[in-house]
């Protein structure tokens, strides 16, 4: 759950405490008195500077399918946030099956293990560990989910994020604000993306572009949006996709629990969806029995003939959809990505793969 404006004002004077602490950590990583581990694949760290989501999700995804398609073999390393699995190194999936369940791998990281096949997810607190496994298991690229603060392991691309509805928040330093360390800490990314881009917010996405170039001319700006690829249903702990068109002329009762519910809602709304409610959950809800008798209840009371909600939620209830009285769908989003940003992904992608001190095929 995101902070309210009231937590951040009461946390305000000792955010310079927590921003000194983060400045004095970079340095000790710059420094070498804290150690950053080289591996021997290309990483590519996916992450953010603020607090909240910011598309990290759908950008492995997609990363993930790019490389594939162009012939190399990804997996992917979490920390497994809101997962049971506390092992050192947690095999949510292989190159052949999924592993792990929600609860044990959590949310995110069972998604992406379900739809991406041939591609391994690992988790682990200390990420050198999954990575160092991954490796093993026959990766030569390593994306890094949620990695720009995570500094022991080196990476060759270091991609951060801006949700284009938030930006940089109230600009602040955690706990006073959105930041999660000083914005100065933008110094060591290699790219910035822009997510979530559509046509209500590209102006905005567009000045803060610009500003990001003046202040860090050195450092590409892209800007991505989704688009719904298919849908899902769920049932026999697993997902099957539907044609988008499987709901046309059903009202539809929305539910989600990520961070920024409502730019699910508004994008469910931009596919002309007839939308007879939504309830907006907190970020990686945890689904009681309760709760979705709350969800079905609401549902039936503004008369919805189906309930609809994000991937990532229908993750957790693909063992209960079966049982609601009403069809349950999720809505699979794609990054729609400007083909320069592929491009010059791929490029980095291979310049890395030719450092001398690699060891890759």
């Amino acid at each position: 759950m995101q902070p309210s404006p009231f937590a951040f004002a009461l946390g305000r004077p000792f955010a310079p405490l927590y921003s000194l602490a983060m400045r004095l950590r970079e340095r000790m990583y710059r420094l070498g008195v804290l150690k950053s581990h080289r591996l021997d694949a290309v990483v590519i760290s996916i992450g953010n500077l603020t607090l909240g989501g910011t598309g990290k999700t759908p950008m492995v995804q997609h990363l993930a399918r790019l490389l594939q398609t162009h012939g190399y073999r990804p997996a992917i390393i979490s920390r497994g946030y809101g997962g049971s699995a506390r092992n050192r190194v947690n095999v949510v999936s292989d190159h052949t099956s999924v592993l792990l369940d929600a609860h044990a791998a959590g949310d995110e990281p069972r998604m992406l293990a379900e739809t991406l096949p041939g591609v391994p997810v690992l988790t682990g607190i200390v990420r050198r560990l999954p990575a160092a496994h991954a490796i093993g298991m026959g990766a030569n690229v390593l994306l890094l989910d949620d990695g720009f603060q995570h500094l022991q392991v080196v990476r060759d691309i270091n991609l951060v994020l801006f949700n284009t509805d938030r930006l940089a928040g109230n600009s602040r330093v955690f706990p006073g604000g959105d930041l999660r360390e000083p914005v100065a800490g933008l110094r060591r990314a290699t790219g910035f993306v822009m997510t979530g881009v559509d046509a209500a917010n590209r102006e905005r996405a567009d000045r803060f572009a610009e500003l990001l170039r003046s202040k860090f001319p050195n450092i590409p700006v892209a800007q991505t949006g989704y688009r719904p690829e298919c849908l899902l249903t769920a049932s026999n702990q697993s997902m099957t996709a539907v044609p988008l068109d499987t709901i046309a002329g059903m009202s539809c009762f929305g539910f989600c629990g990520i961070a920024h519910p409502d730019s699910f809602r508004r994008t469910i709304i931009a596919e002309a969806v007839d939308l007879a409610g939504f309830l907006a959950l907190d970020d990686h809800q945890r689904y009681s029995d309760a709760l979705l008798a709350k969800v079905v209840a609401e549902a039936k009371r503004v008369g919805a003939a189906c309930l609809l909600t994000t991937e990532k939620d229908l993750v957790k209830l693909v063992d209960r959809a079966a049982g609601l009285p009403l069809p349950l769908y999720g809505v699979r989003m794609r990054v729609e990505a400007d083909p320069h940003f592929d491009r010059d992904l791929l490029h980095a992608v291979r310049v890395a793969t030719g450092r001398p001190d690699r060891i890759l095929p």
